[in-house]
């Protein structure tokens, strides 16, 4: 995957059907997605066009293909947020936590919490 691209919505609602079940035929996928459904050749044309992006591949079983992906969810995550630390706060994370806390998407317990978990995972990392 290209760390550039980025997912469309609907992209996007097709990848977490992988991310949260794994492999899928796209039969799976359309019953997967919310009402009302798309068609089984819309959701097929979204699905080979992230195998062409290098967000899928897929196996032969029968005269089916069952589909793989082949980026996780973390990986995803985290190329997004770096994107988007990038480009709205000039790739300054302090920045990005500060808004969290004075906007109060995070408490400063939480912050305190994330903070014990990193020093933890750090003196782990160490020994």
């Amino acid at each position: 995957m290209d760390k550039n691209k980025t997912l469309s919505p609907k992209e996007e609602e097709i990848m977490n059907c992988f991310w949260h079940n794994g492999p899928l035929f796209v039969r799976e996928i359309v019953d997967l997605l919310p009402e009302p459904r798309p068609h089984f050749n819309t959701v097929s044309t979204f699905v080979r066009g992230l195998e062409t992006k290098g967000w899928l591949e897929h196996r032969q079983l029968g005269n089916s293909f069952q589909y793989i992906p082949l980026v996780s969810i973390s990986e995803y995550r985290a190329s997004t947020l770096s994107r988007m630390v990038d480009r709205l706060f000039g790739r300054n994370y302090l920045s990005f936590v500060s808004t969290l806390v004075k906007d109060e998407k995070i408490s400063t317990d939480e912050l305190r919490e994330l903070i014990d978990k990193v020093e933890s995972h750090n003196i782990q990392d160490n020994q």
